[in-house]
């Protein structure tokens, strides 16, 4: 082997080190997103079993009458249903998320989109609770406000009633969408943006 042959496997050798020090660069790029991510997951897990706290004190802040208590208790098992589930998929991956090695695309890659499902969760748990707290309003009405909802049903038509409906369900989906763009999403794109940088190359 002469001096130009080895001349030029130094610096094959060098480029490749070079090469992988950019992707971990990139890769330690991502860790500030995914650091972020995990603590406004455990964050919002605070969050949502203080609110669950509150939300069973209710009945008793707001003098509900002995038939409204156990209406409300009724909805609030089912919220507490579907959130813990959501809960047990939430703390899986969290800590799930801290067993797998931080060291290549791959791991990157798993984290992006569970954690982009957890947050299609997150948004479908924001719709059921809004439509079960829509159902007990409606009931509540119903059952210790009848002469209210009379007079109110006798003024208003059908269309009215269904485009306040749907117009609700737009708010919600768009508070919902946004809040979860702000949360996590925002973040979630800057860990998307190093997969894509690492696959590119």
């Amino acid at each position: 082997m002469n001096f130009d042959d080895l001349k030029n496997e130094w610096n094959a050798e060098k480029e490749v080190g070079t090469s992988i020090s950019a992707d971990m660069l990139k890769i330690k790029q991502a860790h500030t997103p995914i650091d972020i991510i995990r603590r406004k997951m455990k964050h919002e897990f605070f969050y949502q079993a203080i609110a669950l706290l509150i939300m069973a004190l209710f009945p008793y802040l707001f003098n509900f009458s002995d038939k409204m208590k156990l209406v409300y208790l009724v909805f609030y098992a089912i919220t507490c249903g579907f959130t813990t589930y959501y809960f047990f998929k939430f703390y899986r991956f969290y800590k799930n998320s801290y067993d797998m090695s931080m060291d290549s695309r791959k791991s990157i890659l798993w984290f992006f989109y569970e954690m982009k499902l957890n947050i299609e969760l997150y948004k479908a748990l924001t719709y059921i609770i809004a439509f079960i707290a829509t159902g007990f309003l409606s009931v509540y009405l119903l059952i210790e406000k009848t002469s209210v909802m009379n007079k109110i049903l006798a003024n208003l038509s059908p269309v009215y009633i269904l485009l306040n409906c749907f117009i609700s369900i737009l708010i919600i989906g768009a508070i919902t969408e946004l809040w979860a763009w702000y949360y996590y999403g925002k973040y979630l794109k800057r860990v998307k943006k190093v997969v894509d940088e690492l696959d590119y190359e």
